[in-house]
């Protein structure tokens, strides 16, 4: 029953046939209204479940804005079909499977209406539908604050979600609406949420904050265009994109976010302009997947809150940044995995904790026109098959300016490092690269420091006021032309005469570390002591240490005690048995092969049968090359590296392939069989890859098998085992198992699949690294957290099983 009447002014062509009426109800008043009927509700509170079906006008009295309540006890309290005028209303809804406002059709107004509600949403658009929102607010934490549903779409200017239970603003099925100057606050699900083909989102000038769940969450071919829009305060991310969907981002601000501030999967596409993100716990901008892209342009990301890199580019996923400046931040950008590519043009990397720049795992960096500056390392190429190009950069006031290790095979043109602490440019472990025109200036350390890259190439580059030494090579092989340096000192490679004509100093060997560059020594300076070796009960005792294994263990003892055995009948002047002690290693990765190779080869210098027992890890990429007679080079350059010590291969079956045709992976194990027999007492040769792989490549060569004394099998972790590693390293970071966390992490592990792609070891620390990631997450919520709160890892810090 109505609390109040309702005052209806009917209009019609004609001035004459204006005329009022009173009704009870409003569903009498509607009832009676035509088109273009205004309908002035008295205050009250109104039980009644009302359809707009003409386009009449609907408000309550002026000067009491809140004073009309439409309030039923179930159902939609106000659903509209019709071009309509609805203002200053307050509509309550109880029924928590219906929206409180339903918009089925037609344009119309709706002002300064307050809906407060649980229901499954407060206002709610669908179909045809377009209407003006103005000024509205929602309270509903209940359900949704605002659906735009099949289709719907329509205005939204100066509305507020005060509350919801799920998404402040949820669009699905093909529906576009248009947000102007609006605020999502205090949601549980996403602030912005769009999903489906054909759904579009627009937003201008609104607020997303103080949301329960990620900011701005686009999925499913969905599209959206954000401008001068702030998303802050999130628990979760601050703007997601998956599965398609497409996003443009213009003078916006993403800022105080936990996790990543903005996180792209599975071929979406964001273009982010002028916008700026700052203080973010995980990743600024995160890209994943193939065909998944951002383009930045003059963007800003800066001042991480966490330890992460400030952009992360993976798993084929592609990054371009124009114009962009990146600081204050642990890492700036780390581009990861075959395929992944980033793009830099005209920007500013600057106050970088660690790394500016890192390329790994096979991906891709070009860099032009790029300043890096006060960063521990500028740019690091980690490894085979990574690489790229860096033009006309320079790298100013870093510990290191550029980093290439193992096997990476980047092209630097015309870059200048100047003031580094260190080396300008450092080569080690295999890496490679093209040095063209770059130049060192101001260097602490040498300006090209060349360890183990022999394949490394430096045209026309020059160093000044080195303070260690303009070019350090330690070995030769390195390709130098035209290269200058301001020191005395004549281009020549080890042990050759110097030239008259000043251009690079005299390069001399040296075993140099990043980060401990030895100081080069004197003409005849005695060489400094290599550290004694440990005995071999404490290699032992650390092979004893490691968990399971116990197989191999026995194995490598017996070896051992035979070796130890023969060479004590030698002192004694009796025959020794022949040990050979090149072996075959197969088992699944991440089970403890080179760990065990690197013990073995300790233990082999402990008792005096190699010189130093260090190991050199290759696989096929160092040893096989890309014409004929190539691989005979890189597979006695990789040998010489190990003489007096292990020469590791890894995954030895990919140097026969199957279907080989013209392969030169024959070639190459035709010359290790040579070099095994001819230096039979200078390098161990472990080979080592999956247990059947490794079958068929001991088959392929009749010299093969022969040259290996035993095989040993490196079994599977059992989930005890798995345990006992994230035991061990718990114990290791000064955390603990805490309450029913040891059960879990065995049924955990039981039930981990052990397909190909299963780490073994590696998976147990990486599980071990998840629970801290989300035992941070928990702890970072409690006020003042005791001790245990602080290490206490619990069956809920596991990760959810892919």
């Amino acid at each position: 029953m109505a609390q109040g009447t309702v005052q209806v002014t009917h209009t019609g062509t004609s001035r004459w046939r204006r005329r009022t009426g009173e009704y009870a109800s409003l569903a009498a008043a509607l009832e009676a209204a035509s088109d273009g009927d205004v309908l002035t509700v008295s205050a009250g509170t109104y039980r009644e479940n009302l359809v707009i079906q003409r386009a009449v006008t609907l408000r309550g009295p002026e000067g009491s804005p809140g004073s009309v309540r439409i309030a039923p006890s179930e159902g939609v309290p106000l659903t509209v079909r019709a071009s309509a005028l609805v203002q200053d209303l307050h509509i309550e809804g109880q029924d928590s499977s219906a929206p409180a406002l339903l918009v089925e059709d037609g344009a119309p107004e709706l002002t300064d209406i307050r809906i407060v509600t649980r229901s499954a949403a407060g206002l709610e658009v669908r179909g045809g539908a377009r209407p003006t929102v103005r000024r509205c607010t929602v309270d509903n934490p209940g359900g949704i604050g605002i659906a735009v549903l099949d289709g719907g779409g329509g205005v939204y200017e100066e509305c507020e979600i005060v509350a919801a239970g799920q998404s402040g603003v949820a669009v699905r099925g093909g529906a576009h609406p248009r947000l102007e100057r609006c605020r999502v606050h205090h949601a549980s699900g996403a602030g912005l949420s769009a999903t489906g083909e054909h759904t579009g989102l627009e937003a201008i000038g609104c607020e997303v904050y103080e949301v329960k769940g990620t900011g701005v969450q686009i999925t499913g071919r969905a599209t959206a265009h954000l401008t001068d829009c702030d998303v802050h305060r999130t628990t979760s991310d601050g703007v997601t994109l998956d599965t398609d969907a497409v996003l443009t981002l213009a003078d916006c601000r993403i800022h105080d976010i936990p996790e990543n501030a903005i996180d792209l999967r599975s071929r979406s596409v964001l273009t982010l302009t002028r916008s700026t993100v700052r203080q973010f716990g995980r990743n600024g901008l995160s890209v994943w997947d193939p065909g998944t892209r951002v383009d930045a342009n003059q963007c800003e990301i800066h001042d991480s809150t966490g330890d992460y890199p400030a952009v992360w580019v993976s798993d084929g996923a592609t990054a371009v940044l124009e114009s962009c400046r990146v600081h204050d931040v642990p890492d700036a950008l780390f581009v990861l995995d075959r395929g992944s590519r980033a793009d830099v043009v005209d920007s500013d990397l600057s106050q970088v904790r660690n790394t500016a720049v890192s390329v790994s795992d096979g991906a891709t960096a070009q860099l032009d026109d790029c300043r890096i500056r006060e960063a521990a390392t500028g740019a690091w190429f980690r490894d085979h098959g990574s690489g790229g190009t860096l033009a006309n950069c320079t790298v100013d006031g870093v510990q290191t300016g550029v980093i290439v290790t193992k096997g990476a095979d980047p092209t630097l043109e015309r870059c200048t490092v100047d003031s580094p602490a260190e080396a300008g440019f450092y080569v080690s472990a295999g890496g490679r690269g093209t040095f063209h025109g770059c130049r060192v200036s101001g260097s602490g350390g040498y300006g090209f420091h060349v360890i183990d890259g022999c394949r490394t190439t430096l045209r026309k580059c020059r160093t000044e006021r080195c303070a260690r030494g303009g070019f350090e090579f330690s070995e030769e092989g390195p390709l130098v032309e035209d290269c200058t340096s301001d020191e005395s000192g004549g281009l020549r490679a080890p042990g050759a005469a110097p030239q008259e004509t000043p251009a690079v100093q005299t390069a001399t060997q040296t075993a140099g570390l990043l980060g401990s560059v030895p100081a080069q020594q004197a003409p005849q300076a005695a060489a400094p002591e290599q550290p004694a070796a440990r005995a071999s009960n404490e290699v032992l005792g650390e092979l004893d240490a490691l968990v399971g294994l116990d197989s191999v263990k026995r194995e490598v003892r017996a070896l051992t005690d035979m070796i130890e055995v023969g060479r004590r009948r030698q002192q004694a002047g009796l025959k020794a048995a022949s040990v050979r002690r090149h072996l075959v290693f197969t088992g699944s990765p991440g089970t403890g092969k080179t760990t065990v190779a690197r013990l073995y080869g300790e233990i082999l210098a402990s008792l005096g049968v190699l010189e130093s027992g260090h190991l050199v890890e290759v696989s096929r990429v160092d040893l096989v090359g890309e014409h004929i007679g190539s691989t005979a080079i890189r597979t006695q350059e990789a040998f010489d590296r190990a003489r007096g010590g292990v020469l590791f291969i890894d995954e030895a079956y990919a140097l026969s392939p199957e279907d080989s045709g013209r392969d030169f992976g024959r070639e190459a194990i035709d010359t290790l069989v040579k070099l095994m027999e001819d230096h039979r007492e200078a390098v161990v040769v472990i080979v080592a890859g999956y247990t059947e792989e490794m079958r068929r490549f001991l088959s392929v060569n009749p010299g093969v098998a022969s040259r290996f004394s035993r095989t040993i099998t490196f079994s599977d972790y059992q989930p005890e085992e798995l345990l006992r590693i994230v035991e061990q390293q718990a114990d290791e970071h000064e955390y603990r198992l805490g309450t029913g966390a040891t059960e879990a992490l065995l049924k955990y592990f039981t039930a981990l699949p052990k397909g190909p792609a299963f780490g073994n070891g590696r998976t147990a620390r990486q599980t071990f690294e998840a629970m801290v990631e989300r035992h941070a997450g928990r702890v970072a919520q409690v006020g003042e957290p005791s001790t245990d709160d602080l290490t206490l890892l619990y069956p809920e810090d596991l990760p959810e099983l892919v």
